[in-house]
């Protein structure tokens, strides 16, 4: 993970395949990472390159388009389409937009133009290495949150808690279709992990898909498959969720935002436990478990002719209501001790406590992103604490109920005597520039891409201030 000594990220762990069919390409990027301490492999064209990655370990792919045989573009896909976990870096030549957008599309995790420089190589690389190295980070996260006190992957013991535990362990046992419901960052994915794991089905996949996430042009070949040659691009047939799911666990997120269309099509699955891929004729039979979970209201949607009346039943058999973090306000403190080690050993910082006055006002706030607000505010206090002991004034703006940088707070800053009008100036920038991006990723669905076009910048400038902001957009997804 990280040296334990300069807490950087150690980077020998990350295993880095270079794919050009130009040897002194090839030569030119070895020469540049070698010394940023990544493990270096060469392939000199892609077939090349799928026969190493379908034998040993890479984290990232850096890959030209431009290549004999299978190109660039060919080798995203199949990379995609086997589910290999690796980051893709795609090579352009400049002037080639088309097929930058077309490479992201087919699952390049980004891409650079030439002639590129030696710093922006080593930027990309290392950008790709932080998103990796916070997905172990994720990973042990929820290993640390099962072995603490709790029921599965969740923390609390109030009243309205113990009967979310009580019926996931009684549905759990059984493979009844079960809906989910509750606000947004209540977790309501980590519920549906929770059956599936206590379930057993555990040893078959859960796969999960947020309904709200994609077009509804593209929700049924995620969900179905498709055969080759059924729309344009698709070069190959690809298993759809359901199809993956066999044997295990599918949990439809935000299903309150499927299509009509779709829901017919999910209806004759759970009815008949069989469906087609788009583009095919042939019935494929699978034996998988649906869990589904929405923050809409599904009944309103059913008189507004929206959501079918007969899919609604049929998700329904049971109903998980999940208590937003303020009917539970026990559980704060059980919540905010819990990840206040957790991220206080992360981040190396000897933070011990939260201080009366700052854990009497968490317990008044009323938390509208729920536990993954909480989760939020948490690690900010750790990353900016300046002792053992986290005070009242130490917490956002929003839980001391004014604003940061009003008269008030501006009043108290100069009276402390503790910060200069440019760490002012900087502090209020950052704290505008997380909210607003955070909100912005909510709601688009973090969708990096489709972000960025909202709000007019560049998907790499994004991904740099998501970084520079040391914003966990995954850990922020998960628990919502």
């Amino acid at each position: 993970m990280s040296d334990p000594v300069t807490n950087k990220p150690d980077n020998s762990t990350i295993n880095v395949l270079i794919v050009d069919d130009e040897k002194a390409a090839r030569y030119g990027m070895i020469k540049a990472l070698r010394p940023e301490g990544f493990r270096l492999a060469e392939a000199e064209d892609a077939l090349s390159a799928l026969n190493l990655l379908s034998t040993n370990s890479y984290h990232i792919v850096i890959s030209d388009v431009s290549m004999p045989g299978m190109n660039g573009i060919e080798l995203v896909k199949t990379i995609r389409d086997r589910q290999w976990p690796v980051l893709v870096i795609m090579i352009t030549a400049h002037g080639s937009e088309k097929l930058a957008v077309e490479a992201i599309k087919s699952g390049a995790f980004n891409y650079m133009s030439k002639p590129y420089d030696i710093e922006e190589l080593r930027a990309q690389v290392h950008h790709a290495a932080q998103q990796i190295f916070l997905l172990r980070e994720n990973e042990q996260l929820r290993h640390e949150l099962q072995m603490k006190k709790g029921f599965g992957h969740f923390v609390g013991e109030s009243k309205p808690m113990q009967k979310v535990y009580d019926l996931i362990d009684k549905v759990s046992r059984n493979i009844v279709t079960v809906l989910i419901r509750g606000e947004s960052g209540t977790g309501k994915e980590m519920v549906a992990r929770t059956i599936h794991e206590r379930s057993p089905r555990s040893s078959g996949p859960f796969v999960s898909l947020n309904c709200a996430a994609l077009p509804k042009e593209l929700i049924e070949s995620e969900l179905f498959g498709y055969e080759k040659g059924a729309f344009t691009g698709a070069v190959g047939s690809k298993q759809g969720k359901f199809e993956i799911a066999d044997k295990g666990t599918i949990f439809l997120d935000e299903i309150g935002d499927m299509s009509l269309e779709t829901q017919a099509k999910v209806l004759r699955v759970i009815q008949e436990r069989k469906f087609e891929r788009v583009g095919g004729t042939e019935s494929i039979q699978v034996d998988v478990r649906i869990l589904s979970a929405t923050h809409r209201d599904l009944e309103k949607l059913i008189r507004a002719g929206q959501f079918r009346e007969d899919l609604y039943y049929r998700l329904n058999v049971v109903e998980i209501l999940l208590p937003a973090l303020k009917k539970r306000p026990e559980d704060i403190i059980l919540l905010s001790r819990f990840y206040l080690d957790v991220f206080s050993e992360r981040h190396h910082i000897p933070v011990k406590r939260f201080s009366q006055d700052a854990m009497k006002t968490m317990m008044d706030y009323d938390w509208p992103g729920n536990v993954r607000e909480l989760i939020n505010v948490v690690e900010r206090c750790v990353v900016l604490s300046t002792g053992e002991e986290i005070t009242r004034d130490q917490l956002p703006s929003d839980l001391l109920g004014r604003p940061e940088f009003g008269a008030q707070g501006v009043k108290e800053m100069l009276d402390r005597g503790d910060v200069t009008f440019q760490e002012a100036k900087q502090k209020v920038v950052r704290s505008f520039e997380r909210e607003f991006i955070l909100e912005a990723m909510r709601l688009n669905e973090y969708n990096i891409s489709q972000t960025a076009v909202k709000l007019g910048m560049k998907r790499q400038y994004l991904q740099q201030k998501i970084k520079e902001l040391e914003l966990n957009i995954q850990e922020v997804k998960e628990n919502g």
